[in-house]
């Protein structure tokens, strides 16, 4: 009985990784931790231009380039077929992607597009952050409102 055990105990931790290699779900746990990265960043831009958090250029250059950063990474290559909402766990991406994925690709470059800059355009006082926010936020609204399922 304890051989069972010890065998037992011993394939758990390859059942484990197994599920870990599911390239779906890896791929789904990328776009969040991706996207929270995102939502930090903005959350902390954000917080400067409504004035509930005071103004540090530091801070703010910092969150500016976290984000023009991210928008160098391939964020649209995470988006595997049978990732959508629907089809796997956790996901809120809408199915339309997969039918419009040159647009996507674009919505995407508008982000980038968007982040250009802003590591500069935040300086200089807390006047200089809303348009940053409302340009990157307008970005990100483009793409949510057409691929990203309502939570």
């Amino acid at each position: 009985m304890r051989h069972i055990l010890i065998a037992a105990l011993a394939l758990f931790p390859l059942a484990a990784s197994a599920q870990d290699d599911d390239p779906i779900k890896q791929s789904i746990e990328a776009r969040h931790g991706y996207l929270q990265m995102l939502a930090i960043n903005m959350g902390t831009l954000s917080g400067m231009a409504k004035g509930e958090v005071a103004y540090d250029e530091t801070v703010a250059s910092r969150a500016a380039a976290n984000i023009e950063a991210l928008t160098h990474y391939d964020y649209p290559s995470l988006f595997l077929e049978g990732s959508a909402a629907g089809q796997a766990e956790d996901s809120a991406a809408k199915p339309d992607i997969w039918t419009n994925m040159d647009d996507f690709k674009a919505k995407f470059a508008g982000l980038q597009e968007a982040a250009v800059g802003a590591t500069d355009a935040v300086k200089g006082g807390e006047g200089n952050v809303g348009p940053v926010v409302q340009k990157l936020g307008g970005a990100c609204k483009a793409c949510h409102d057409l691929y990203r399922e309502k939570s």
